[in-house]
């Protein structure tokens, strides 16, 4: 992957959601996208684990990116999510986006969330492409 200013940098520019949560992009071209995020204490239940919210958003994120890292607009069409292992405040994660198909305007990507080289969260997440701008996922 090679960082640069392309289609995914710009959108995640315009990304205040996940921005405003610390996440980083590190990467994205090619159909991949490399992105970190350190859980913060906001972000932790009452269990004292992280919201299976933020860690799904982050992940989304990362698919997100991956799928718009050639362009045209690309939005989600599903998605799940695999939680392996409790994440804590001060954490740092790693999520890696990877595309596993493209068929005419849909496609398939995995996201691996990590912290310190263990696996927490598996995503696979389905994608649509744009007929237009403004176009709806149908």
């Amino acid at each position: 992957m090679a960082a640069d200013a392309g289609p995914a940098h710009r959108m995640f520019a315009a990304d205040e959601a996940s921005r405003a949560l610390g996440i980083e992009l590190l990467d994205a071209a090619d159909g991949q996208a490399l992105l970190r995020m350190t859980v913060t204490p906001a972000m932790v239940n009452g269990h004292g684990i992280a919201h299976g919210g933020y860690v799904f958003l982050f992940a989304d994120t990362a698919f997100a990116c991956a799928c718009n890292s050639r362009g045209p607009v690309t939005v989600a069409a599903g998605a799940a999510i695999d939680f392996l292992a409790p994440v804590r405040a001060g954490d740092e994660l790693l999520a890696h986006a990877r595309e596993r198909a493209r068929r005419g305007r849909g496609g398939l990507y995995d996201v691996t969330v990590t912290r310190g080289g263990e696996t927490v969260a598996e995503f696979r997440g389905r994608s649509r492409t744009l007929r237009e701008e403004g176009e709806g996922p149908a």
